[in-house]
């Protein structure tokens, strides 16, 4: 199990890393997911990810509070709603209502949290 495990965490880091660059492809969620799958299969690569500068405080923050900070909130909020009106403006109704239905849940759900 350890190697697909480990796959499973470099895949996530890797999308992770594309989300780096694209606005709308979140980054700490794949790294959350990746560091999940390196406890599994390699505990250094998951500490290398948790004391990395910059992604590591928001994954050491949701393990140990569930927290999200209020930047990140915004952020994500301000990127799913850039989602919905380019849905909107490609792919029309009723494309985008089903969209915006669940973004209104992921972002009601990432807004709920402690920051």
């Amino acid at each position: 199990m350890r190697p697909l495990w480990m796959a499973a965490g470099l895949l996530f880091v890797s999308l992770g890393a594309v989300g780096a660059f694209l606005p709308i492809l979140p980054t700490v969620p794949f790294l959350l997911v990746a560091t999940f799958c390196f406890a599994r299969s390699n505990p250094a690569w998951e500490q290398r990810l948790l004391e990395h500068p910059r992604w590591g405080p928001p994954l050491r923050e949701w393990r140990q509070r569930r927290a999200i900070s209020r930047r990140a909130k915004v952020s994500a909020l301000a990127a799913m709603g850039m989602g919905v009106l380019v849905t909107s403006l490609t792919l029309g109704f009723p494309w985008w209502l089903l969209v915006l239905a669940i973004v209104s849940v992921t972002g009601g759900w990432i807004w709920t949290r402690p920051e």
